[in-house]
């Protein structure tokens, strides 16, 4: 595979930069043809690198920024200061063609506000989301939008319904996934208009879309479909339920054990299983998500992460890069736009 370049917003995140250098070497270590460009302050980013050697030696670049933009910057002022910041600059690699892709700890607000701002949509994309995987009873699903867009109309969800079907083939490998949409209910009378309306314009496309219909939330979790659309707001609900309901089962869970010598010893017994079922479900796993429906390949990590979770979102970058996830795409709403308009000129409806 040809050496692709990833830009590295290094001074974003919680435990950033520090957190940033390693996990661009964790990464590196199993992305042997990729490359980095790594923004940010060069007095704080050189000695973290000093400290891993000679690895991944002549793959990776520092350019120098003392700007970076804060956890709480409005997306507002960071387009009006921060396009020279570690996250700008990131963002504009990818614009110039020097990166396939940029990855950012950072501020969500802003990272969305200047990634849209630079790099623009793809044709037929009204509207980016937030796209990623999380683990099922199935094994994993695609779940969009998840907090960029708090309010939706029927169009805007069957264009994120055709990007995540796209990013499941790339990031899952089905050749067909399931695709549905959120509701209240799995019947067709159930939810407003909108979301009755979307789920009408996908039956009646031909694109290969196996359309399952409608999910509950408890679908999430079970793994119903391979990808689940929805409205930001709903979206962002929905993924802070799972993420607080995992972490109240593990704390009970670790209470549970140590109220006596009888739970400890039945600790000792289960921890296999258990360590299992926490890899399974440990976030960092997941941790990545993409703008989806740019013209260029923007990746936000959590800004809590440690380095194996930005490694992980740099491997997401990557393999959506070389996967060319955004052509998929492209291709996807074009055949779907032309479809449209070939209904439109049969019937004499609006396309």
């Amino acid at each position: 595979m040809a050496s692709l370049t990833i830009a590295l917003d290094a001074m974003g995140g919680d435990d950033a930069p520090r957190m940033v250098v390693d996990g661009m070497f964790q990464a590196a270590e199993s992305l042997a043809e990729a490359r980095f460009l790594l923004f940010g302050d060069r007095a704080k980013l050189e000695p973290l690198v000093a400290r891993h050697g000679e690895a991944a030696k002549g793959r990776y670049e520092i350019r120098h920024t003392d700007q970076r933009v804060a956890g709480d910057e409005k997306p507002s002022q960071a387009l009006r200061k921060g396009r020279g910041s570690s996250m700008g600059l990131a963002i504009e690699a990818v614009k110039q063609g020097e990166a396939v892709g940029a990855v950012s700890a950072g501020n969500t607000g802003a990272l969305m506000a200047l990634a849209k701002f630079a790099l623009r949509m793809l044709p037929g994309i009204d509207r980016p989301a937030i796209c990623t995987v999380l683990p099922t009873m199935r094994g994993q699903s695609v779940v969009l939008d998840l907090g960029a867009n708090v309010e939706c109309d029927a169009e805007t969800l069957v264009q994120f319904a055709i990007m995540g079907e796209a990013y499941a083939r790339t990031m899952l490998g089905i050749a067909t996934p399931m695709v549905a949409l959120l509701n209240v209910g799995s019947e067709e009378v159930k939810g407003h208009d909108i979301v009755r309306e979307a789920a009408q314009r996908l039956r009646d496309t031909d694109l290969p879309i196996d359309f399952k219909g409608f999910v509950e939330g408890d679908g999430i979790g079970k793994g119903d479909v391979d990808v689940i659309v929805t409205d930001g707001f709903t979206g962002n609900v929905a993924l802070k339920t799972v993420e607080g309901t995992a972490k109240l089962i593990g704390h009970h869970l670790r209470n549970s054990f140590e109220k006596s010598i009888w739970s400890k010893l039945a600790y000792l017994v289960a921890r296999p299983a258990i360590t299992s079922a926490r890899d399974h479900f440990d976030p960092r796993r997941y941790n990545g998500a993409m703008f989806v429906g740019l013209n260029g390949i923007v990746i936000k990590s959590h800004g809590g992460t440690d380095a194996f979770g930005f490694a992980n979102a740099i491997r997401v970058a990557h393999q959506l890069s070389a996967e060319r996830i955004d052509d998929r795409i492209t291709e996807d709403l074009r055949h779907f736009s032309a479809a449209a308009t070939a209904v439109a000129a049969t019937t004499g409806a609006p396309g």
